[in-house]
């Protein structure tokens, strides 16, 4: 752990691996930092994963985790709780008062969303209650579906959603709904409902239906987005630049993942909450190959000097 690293991954979920493979097979040593907390841990299937459909998530990183390790990478659990870099190197400090280095720098911490204080959401989050159609909507096609309004993009779901089943209702819950979205709303029979929601029902992780200010609205599954808190904190001292966008404030980065730092890239979740698993793992294979022609330009430019 003293020696200096090709490169540091923070982050050993589907993106953070997926550059440490490629940062692998490019000969290159990485140490990939993992605390252990993805952010799909909730869910016991994923959907929409090219050859992985329906299979768990704790089952591609365990895969993913034997994949790295046929090369010269390896995986320390830790968590990262600030970061230090120059024009050579990057330096990374754990919780437990490890400090490590690194020639580069790949942030794939992804995010925690942020559950309403609402009765029985976060026990359902991930069952019954849902973010994305994409991963889920498959499943609970056709059914009683629910948009919850947890923020103005609501609106925009409810209108995706409405692909999956034509028995759909938006709790607006103070989101201002006008005139003109209204009408386009019911124009494909989504139904609203102003009256806040105070609670959801059901047994265990199974909905019923949520209770309002008036009364009761049956349904087989809700979706929702809580609001995304991107795990960067640790990053604070490098004054990255950041990207105001309407899911959030985020680290901003350019086409190849790298940040305002030219040793620091960010993948995943970390950068973009509609991001699924496999956007993910594409992603962060195309900034690891980045990262790689990155310390090459860089071995080449010192060779010259």
């Amino acid at each position: 752990m003293s020696e200096t690293w090709d490169a540091i991954v923070v982050g050993g979920s589907a993106a953070g691996l997926s550059a440490a493979l490629l940062l692998g097979r490019a000969l290159r040593r990485v140490l990939v930092v993992d605390e252990g907390q993805p952010r799909n841990r909730f869910a016991d299937h994923m959907h929409g994963v090219l050859g992985w459909e329906g299979e768990s998530p704790a089952d591609l990183l365990r895969r993913g985790r034997a994949d790295v390790s046929r090369y010269a990478v390896t995986i320390c659990e830790g968590r990262a709780v600030s970061v230090n870099a120059d024009d050579e190197s990057v330096t990374v400090e754990l919780a437990d008062g490890t400090a490590v280095a690194g020639r580069a720098l790949v942030v794939a911490t992804g995010l925690t969303d942020q559950m309403p204080d609402l009765p029985g959401f976060a026990q359902r989050w991930g069952s019954t209650v849902l973010h994305c159609p994409y991963c889920h909507g498959w499943e609970v096609r056709g059914q009683r579906l629910g948009v919850l309004a947890l923020s103005p993009m609501a609106t925009h779901q409810a209108q995706l959603i409405r692909q999956w089943s034509d028995d759909l209702t938006l709790f607006t819950m103070g989101t201002d709904v006008d005139d003109a979205l209204r009408a386009r709303l019911a124009s494909r029979g989504v139904k609203l409902v102003e009256s806040p929601v105070v609670e959801l029902l059901g047994e265990g992780t199974g909905l019923t239906g949520v209770r309002t200010e008036d009364g009761v609205v049956e349904l087989d599954a809700l979706f929702a987005g809580p609001t995304p808190k991107p795990n960067d904190d640790f990053l604070a001292d490098l004054g990255l630049d950041r990207a105001d966008t309407p899911m959030g404030d985020f680290i901003a980065i350019d086409e190849f993942g790298r940040t305002s730092h030219p040793l620091v890239y960010a993948v995943g979740n970390v950068i973009n909450p509609a991001l699924t698993v496999p956007m993910s793992i594409g992603a962060a294979a195309m900034t690891g190959g980045m990262v790689n022609m990155d310390l090459v330009t860089r071995e080449f430019d010192a060779a010259g000097a």
